[in-house]
């Protein structure tokens, strides 16, 4: 039996989550992009529903986004790991049909504790804004271990 590497590990945990995950597929609307070990990327374009009444993309909405990629990025060694602990910074609003894309990139793993920082951009580059996640790792793993 051939043992995956972390690469292969991390796209077929992301696979398994993505497709056990109805409030980021199918809710959201999210797109899993990547899911390599320590780093996922996410999109999701600004539909009607998600504006609020400043006609901006709801903030919880893109709290959501990167989230769900913190989430992804957390999980991508195959150990359940959960949020401890969130923020978020708003630098930019986001408009009907804009597409965002998060990035998250794990920043410090200490045992059971990781650090993890997301980005997320618009379609043009510009930064919308940026989250930092605290993970918890508990026990089990996401997918059996091969």
């Amino acid at each position: 039996m051939s043992m995956r590497s972390p690469e292969q590990l991390a796209a077929a945990v992301g696979e398994a989550m993505y497709a056990d995950d109805p409030a980021v597929r199918d809710f959201m609307g999210i797109e899993l992009l990547a899911c390599e070990p320590g780093r996922a990327v996410m999109r999701m374009a600004v539909r009607a529903p998600m504006l609020n009444g400043h006609k901006i993309c709801h903030g919880g909405l893109i709290f959501t986004l990167a989230d769900s990629t913190f989430a992804y990025a957390c999980n991508s060694r195959n150990k359940v790991t959960v949020a401890a602990g969130a923020s978020i910074e708003f630098l930019k609003p986001a408009h009907l049909d804009d597409v965002l894309t998060c990035e998250g990139v794990e920043q410090v793993l200490q045992g059971r504790h990781g650090i993890y920082d997301m980005k997320v951009t618009n379609q043009r580059g510009e930064v919308v804004a940026v989250f930092r996640g605290k993970s918890a790792s508990i026990q089990g793993t996401v997918i059996p271990e091969a």
